[in-house]
């Protein structure tokens, strides 16, 4: 293998797509998967769901021919057996959220398009490895963590890096670089180019442009004459070229959370502590850095079975510290599970988030001498862990085996702490010169 640097270009980007598959139905799969693992789903945009309208289906029923658009009554006369599910956009923005917090862990330039795509700018990111490996982190995580399916695409810009994503769904990994288009692209016709609807791929027919090929080879006077300043877009999309950068929208964080999975099911409390510390651990560490305060703390538990619940806990005091974190964990941990069933996964989140300068601290009242010495503490361990590594300081409590593990999994931990700033996701407007904006297709 060579050097890192030979992965990444000496000038030019390296973008992700991120496009989860059949996202509705994989939700609902990954939160009742005794329900529908593996069977023919759809969920339909409406209330009477015989007269709803299918918004997307799972790959199974896919298989069976049910498509995006038909009918639930005309769905069901093809596939008797397909299951109706009626949409849950709380569920669905939940594990958006958490899907886009996974990526956000190696790059703070992340452009949510939709609430089931996303764009990564991974150019400086290469501490974390090849565009590659990164791209099979983002994956094997979400499979794992979420158990969402995820197709990502690799390439120089958005558009050829949207495109790829597109070439192999469920669970693929495409690269596309610009050397790549005339051979797997040009052949192609032109309404498979994104940002081309079907309506401009009719108008391009009678100019007798049939193919991508030939849109790149197309006069850009007559393209423009016809389609104004868009045919100059087209004709440089047909040739891979797109200049439209990552668009990171930054605001504050709703929640700050981290998940790990296990290597083996933990069955003790002592192993679920350990866990849970270092868990507590980085989610502070994540709320220091954005100078906020929470009042909310969520456990997070999966048995091998893939069953998951959430438990939590509001405070009436504010906090930033490891400790108090740390300490309403265990106490949400002990009082909801029994430590000899096992687990497979466990998160803390944190919620309820304020900024710090907000937020009245309330001083215990026999420690409140300690407590500027105590924050002191924190800031020194916080400066020495960011100018040194993650494994700089810690805790005898930190060390262990599970990937929560400060000495076993540095380098994960590292990168949940470039999650700065959560997005409100939504479509953008579409724009020529960006036309990698649209509504989610639930593929």
């Amino acid at each position: 293998m060579g050097h890192i640097d030979d992965y990444y270009p000496a000038s030019g980007r390296v973008i992700l797509h991120v496009d989860m598959n059949a996202f509705y139905c994989s939700v609902h799969e990954a939160e009742e998967p005794e329900l529908y693992r593996g069977k023919p789903t759809a969920v339909a945009g409406s209330i009477e769901l015989r007269k709803g309208v299918i918004v997307t289906s799972s790959y199974a029923a896919r298989s069976l021919g049910i498509r995006t658009g038909l009918n639930v009554r005309q769905a069901l006369r093809i596939v008797p057996h397909l299951i109706i599910i009626q949409p849950d956009f709380q569920l669905y923005r939940k594990y958006s959220n958490a899907f886009m917090n996974i990526a956000y862990a190696y790059t703070p330039l992340l452009e949510a398009t939709s609430i089931d795509e996303c764009y990564l700018d991974i150019t400086g990111s290469k501490q974390f490895g090849t565009p590659l490996d990164i791209a099979r982190e983002i994956q094997e995580r979400i499979r794992e963590e979420l158990s969402l399916p995820c197709s990502i695409g690799i390439a120089p810009n958005k558009l050829l890096a949207k495109m790829a994503s597109d070439m192999k769904k469920p669970n693929g990994l495409s690269i596309l670089r610009i050397r790549d288009v005339p051979l797997v692209l040009w052949n192609k016709p032109c309404a498979e180019l994104f940002g081309i609807g079907n309506k401009t791929a009719d108008k391009l027919r009678k100019l007798n442009i049939l193919t991508i090929g030939q849109l790149a080879a197309a006069d850009e006077s007559l393209l423009i004459s016809t389609f104004g300043i868009t045919g100059s877009w087209m004709k440089r999309a047909a040739s891979g070229i797109d200049h439209a950068p990552v668009v990171a929208e930054r605001e504050q964080s709703k929640s700050i959370g981290h998940t790990t999975t296990l290597p083996h099911d933990v069955t003790s409390a002592e192993e679920a502590r350990r866990v849970l510390l270092n868990l507590s651990d980085q989610v502070a560490r994540r709320l220091r850095r954005q100078e906020l305060m929470t009042c909310g703390i969520q456990i997070t538990l999966r048995t091998p079975d893939m069953k998951t619940i959430t438990r939590s806990k509001h405070l009436a005091v504010p906090t930033e510290n490891t400790e108090d974190i740390y300490r309403q964990a265990c106490e949400l941990y002990d009082r909801h599970w029994q430590p000899d069933k096992p687990l497979r996964l466990l998160g803390v989140t944190l919620q309820q988030l304020a900024a710090r300068e907000e937020s009245a601290i309330q001083l215990d009242l026999f420690d409140y001498e300690k407590q500027p010495k105590k924050e002191s503490l924190t800031r020194v361990m916080d400066e020495l862990r960011n100018k040194f590594g993650e494994s700089a300081v810690l805790t005898a409590g930190m060390l262990g085996d599970d990937p929560s593990s400060l000495i076993r999994n540095h380098k994960r931990r590292g990168t949940s702490l470039q999650m700065d700033f959560v997005r409100e996701l939504g479509s953008k407007n579409e724009h020529p010169d960006h036309p990698a904006s649209k509504e989610p297709n639930h593929d």
